[in-house]
Formats: structure tokens, C-alpha cells, sequence
């Protein structure tokens, strides 16, 4: 199964909350079969151009996760609820 590149989580290596949400992710891909596509952007200037550009200071701060379809959002860590309403578009 290939990640779906309108689900983006943008995360940081070393970042403590991008990590407290793997276990979420794993649950979402395990119940939902939904991957999401992880883009690291502490060392990557790419992903954090389009971090940057997608975030629009909404944010400021990863974890932040954009769905390209819904133009739909989520600013730091969260639940399993709201993190599958976001992925499905609900």
C-alpha cells in the first residue's frame, strides 16, 4: 500500500510530539488502511518550503498535518477520533 500524497505529516526528526502520534498512525493504517505520507522538515529544505507554504502560520510548528484535498489541518498531536475524520474528510 503507497502513502497517499494528499495526507501530509509534516514532522521534525528529533521532535517528541511527531512521535507520540506513530502509534495513531499505525492505528489508522491497521483499521482504516490509510498511510500517510511523512515529510521531515528540520533537515530537508524542500519539505520545509512546503511546510512552510501549506502552514501559512496557521501552525508554526510540527506536528503539522494538511490534507491536500480537504484543505483541512492539524496543529500538533491529537486523538485517533479526530486524526481519522481528518484523513477521511469528515
Amino acid at each position: 500500500m503507497a502513502a497517499d500524497p494528499n495526507l501530509i505529516v509534516f514532522y521534525g526528526t528529533e521532535c517528541k510530539h511527531c512521535h507520540e502520534l506513530e502509534p495513531l498512525f499505525d492505528r489508522l493504517k491497521e483499521e482504516a488502511g490509510i498511510e500517510l505520507t511523512h515529510l521531515e522538515v528540520w533537515h530537508n529544505a524542500e519539505n520545509a518550503a512546503m511546510w512552510q507554504e501549506l502552514d501559512g502560520g496557521k501552525c508554526g510548528g510540527v506536528p503539522f498535518l494538511f490534507n491536500k484535498k480537504t484543505g483541512k489541518w492539524i496543529c500538533g498531536t491529537t486523538t485517533y477520533e479526530k486524526l481519522k475524520a481528518w484523513a477521511t474528510g469528515k
